[in-house]
């Protein structure tokens, strides 16, 4: 008897000894260890004895990330309850194995085993994860059935996150509304989904609510809610909510993550005064602070602010990641910074982050293409192990730009040949090229592949693209039958328009589409007077240009550019009333006449053979820019149509 009892005391001890050993190995994941411990477990049959000691087993198996071990262990239990299940379930839902977590769910109910609160917990995850919004819904109505969201607030949490993952936001609010218990942790989930799809002013809504409820925020509370704020570019609200970070004690420069969100918040609302001050208070600036100011800079244009920030995060220590040389080769572009921009291109091809990164290959192309360098841009798209639209969008654009509209359609075929299906971008660019060109044929055949794409009714930039398409290729007629089919029209359509109507000669229809344009309720902005006044001068509408030119900032709300100034000297001169133009000239500043304007006196005293005024319009001419071989055409033009051969031999 004796002898017995010490044996089941020996056995306790092993027991006790080993679960807690198996526990160790599964905190430091020491898979090593924790097979020897199983090897034990098997020789002293205590796996057959005690379920429990299963359970934790799968568990140590799941952590060390051996899953195809922690199932065999399920299978060769001979009793298997809902904790050894739950571990195995959890496991595949913690490593992104939601269809096996779901398979392993099914299993268990064959078994007859009843779920609880943490199976159903894991299920909802995996559901989440996958995407499976129908299993998510009968899991719903089988939690709402045996009552467990009246005290189980993480079950609630977990609900709420499963349908705001397969992108039921509505659905998940609602639910989140209907819990008998909210805390902090679940109006975070739903905030944060909201900011992380974009959907701003939801989850503001959801923040003031959280605060009506007396719940208080914490910093993942601020970081969605900050987020939300750079989303919606509301400055006012994100200095309100920073103010308020303050207020709670949220010591800024000790948490990187929430002070990196403000940054991030102020650069994206454009006020990068004081991004930079937020970002110069952190104790500690990683990759992702750096990249949200270096991002910023380079999406606000001021590009030469960019590149000094990427060199002092470098001369940190900092090694550029695959955001921060996007972010950087589009202020190269947008400087023109070619030489900076190939040695990024080294970089980049040294890090090997074309083989894994198709954004950092898409800004490649399109950096080069905006430096000019279409051909390298091409040579750069060809070697890219993938190529998608937006890098054939950003060389197409590239050529366009640059008038090399024959290479662009070159492109369009290539994209075409590859599969490849073009976008509004791609077709806006291709109707730029056809209207340069003149190739009413290829314009036609892009009008009716974007009628069958259906890319009309959701995009006014592409529809405007096919109006100024038409007006170029001389088809004023049909620019104004599709301008008038268009589902969005704005001031930039009407100017297309107009534009169309000024180069046809044809004022007056051009003066008729201005006032309409009034009539729908768009007011005209700089670009559109422009067009108006070009239209006046090109038909000789003399009263009619001076009456937009001298309303503009009154009647229009814009002031007068150097744009503007010459189209008014190009109208007078057009009409033969030089000196009203000269008027005009000489109530700019000295450092406001630029060879356009100048170029359009010296065409009008050619015009009428005006020498004296053009000598003084050259002389003007050649000293804005001494390589000005028109102004110098212009004035020998000048001199022969006056009679003055002598003049014109020696000039």
């Amino acid at each position: 008897m004796a002898s017995k009892t010490l044996a089941m005391a020996h056995m306790h001890t092993d027991y006790s000894s080993l679960v807690a050993s198996l526990k160790a190995c599964t905190i430091h994941k020491d898979l090593y260890k924790g097979t020897i411990i199983h090897g034990n477990l098997l020789k002293l049959g205590l796996l057959r004895r005690t379920p429990i000691l299963g359970s934790t087993l799968i568990a140590m198996y799941a952590r060390c990330g051996a899953l195809d071990q922690a199932k065999k262990v399920l299978e060769e239990l001979p009793v298997r309850n809902v904790k050894a299940w739950n571990a195995l379930i959890s496991a595949y839902t913690h490593h992104g194995y939601g269809k096996d977590a779901l398979k392993c769910f099914e299993m268990m109910q064959d078994e007859g085993i009843f779920p609880d609160a943490f199976t159903f917990g894991s299920i909802l995850k995996a559901c989440g994860m996958i995407g499976s919004i129908k299993k998510g819904e009968e899991i719903h109505q089988e939690v709402l059935h045996k009552g467990l969201l009246q005290r189980d607030v993480v079950l609630g949490t977990i609900l709420v996150d499963m349908y705001a993952r397969c992108g039921k936001l509505e659905k998940a609010e609602k639910v989140l509304e209907d819990l008998v218990i909210r805390d902090v942790i679940s109006w975070n989930t739903l905030i944060s989904r909201y900011a992380q799809q974009g959907q701003g002013e939801s989850a503001l809504k959801c923040f003031e609510k959280m605060q009506r409820e007396q719940v208080s925020p914490d910093n993942v509370t601020f970081i969605s809610i900050v987020k939300a704020c750079g989303t919606l570019r509301e400055l006012e609200k994100g200095k309100q909510i920073h103010d308020e970070i303050i207020r709670n004690g949220f010591k800024l420069e000790k948490d990187v993550v929430l002070g990196t969100a403000i940054v991030d918040m102020y650069a994206k609302c454009g006020a990068l005064a004081r991004a930079r001050e937020v970002f110069e208070k952190l104790l500690v600036r990683n990759i992702i602070s750096w990249n949200a100011l270096i991002c910023g800079y380079a999406q606000q244009g001021q590009c030469e602010e960019a590149l000094k920030s990427f060199e002092q995060m470098k001369s940190e220590g900092l090694s550029p990641n695959a955001i921060t040389f996007t972010c950087i080769l589009k202020a190269c572009g947008s400087t023109r910074a070619f030489e900076k921009g190939m040695v990024i291109h080294d970089d980049v091809v040294r890090k090997g982050l074309l083989e894994k990164d198709v954004e950092v290959g898409n800004s490649l192309v399109d950096m080069y293409a905006k430096c000019g360098a279409s051909e390298k841009a091409h040579r750069v798209l060809l070697d890219l192990p993938s190529q998608n639209i937006v890098s054939w969008n950003a060389l197409i654009s590239g050529y366009t730009q640059q008038g090399q509209d024959e290479e662009a359609l070159h492109c369009f075929q290539q994209i075409v040949k590859a599969g490849l299906t073009p976008n509004a971008i791609t077709f806006t660019c291709i109707l730029k090229a056809c209207g340069s060109m003149g190739d009413i044929h290829k314009g036609e055949i892009i009008h009716n592949e974007i009628i069958r794409k259906g890319l009309l009714e959701k995009d006014g930039i592409l529809g405007t693209a096919l109006v100024d398409m038409y007006a170029r290729c001389g088809m004023i007629s049909k620019a104004q039958q599709v301008h008038d089919e268009l589902c969005l029209r704005d001031v930039v359509s009407w100017s297309s328009l107009i534009s169309g109507y000024a180069d046809q000669g044809l004022g007056e229809q051009a003066l008729n589409c201005f006032q309409e344009m009034q009539e729908e309720g768009f007011s005209p902005n700089a670009f559109s007077l422009v067009c108006v006044l070009n239209a006046c001068s090109h038909s000789g509408l003399v009263d009619e240009g001076e009456m937009v030119y001298f309303n503009m900032s009154t009647g229009y709300g814009v002031m007068q550019s150097l744009e503007h100034h010459t189209c008014m000297v190009d109208l007078y001169g057009r009409s033969g009333q030089l000196e009203k133009a000269v008027v005009i000239i000489k109530k700019l500043p000295s450092s406001d006449h630029y060879p356009p304007i100048m170029g359009a006196l010296l065409g009008a005293c050619q015009k009428w053979w005006d020498v004296r005024l053009g000598k003084l319009a050259f002389v003007e001419a050649i000293q804005l820019d001494t390589n000005n071989t028109a102004a110098y055409a212009c004035m020998a033009n000048i001199y022969t149509g006056s009679g003055f051969q002598e003049d014109t031999e020696n000039s």
